[in-house]
């Protein structure tokens, strides 16, 4: 399998697409209307509760600024919010390279917008699993997946996109982009794909304790099981 190796990227990359997906929701009014000051004509992409709740932080500034990415994908959410951001028109989005003309006529072919920033934190798989009386089927239905999957597109592509996991570090990045015109650097992208990656293995290192710890057996009364076995 070719891979690509980039030769060319820049430094300092204005953002005007935002990606919003949250599961902890701490800071993220103060930190869009912040987005909104620095850039008013930032797109904002967001799903469900991340939606509404940006819908109503930013008031009439919500209008033409914010936009659900079912509208943007063109797809519903699935029932239980199991798909809402797994689509091409955002992975396209979240990879492509700036100076990489195929991909270049890929974004245009499809009217997608390069994704310059990710805002996303995953499911509080620990907190579910941990809880008292939890059982495997609250585990399991706490195992982020479209969340890891944005995440981890945007911290591979740090030549373009910044990865925003962490809700305590909304303040400087607002910073970063109030100085430069909206823009964040290679740098700050760089320590954020860093922190991104790490956050991801934790989770996934998490998941995995968490699977080889519990006996299926146990587990198993909690389901109807059909077809014998």
């Amino acid at each position: 399998m070719a891979v690509n190796k980039v030769a060319t990227i820049d430094d300092w990359v204005r953002v005007t697409t935002v990606l919003a997906s949250v599961s902890d929701k701490t800071g993220l009014e103060a930190f869009a209307r912040g987005l909104l000051r620095g850039n008013p004509s930032v797109t904002i992409l967001s799903t469900g509760g991340t939606y509404t709740a940006l819908e109503q932080a930013l008031g009439p500034g919500a209008a033409g600024r914010l936009q659900q990415v079912s509208q943007y994908t063109g797809q519903p959410e699935t029932q239980g919010g199991l798909v809402k951001t797994l689509d091409f028109r955002i992975y396209l989005g979240l990879l492509s390279e700036t100076y990489n003309s195929a991909h270049a006529a890929d974004l245009a072919r499809t009217a997608a917008r390069p994704i310059d920033l990710v805002v996303v934190n995953l499911y509080p798989f620990e907190k579910a699993s941990t809880a008292a009386g939890a059982t495997l089927e609250d585990a399991r239905a706490n195992v982020d997946i479209g969340g890891p999957c944005m995440v981890r597109a945007a911290a591979k592509n740090f030549h373009r996109v910044a990865a925003l996991t962490d809700p305590q570090d909304y303040g400087a990045v607002l910073e970063e982009m109030s100085g430069h015109q909206g823009a964040l650097c290679l740098a700050t992208r760089y320590r954020l794909a860093q922190k991104a990656f790490a956050l991801t293995a934790r989770y996934d290192a998490a998941i995995a304790g968490y699977l080889q710890a519990t006996a299926l057996a146990a587990e198993r009364g909690i389901y109807s099981i059909r077809n014998g076995g």
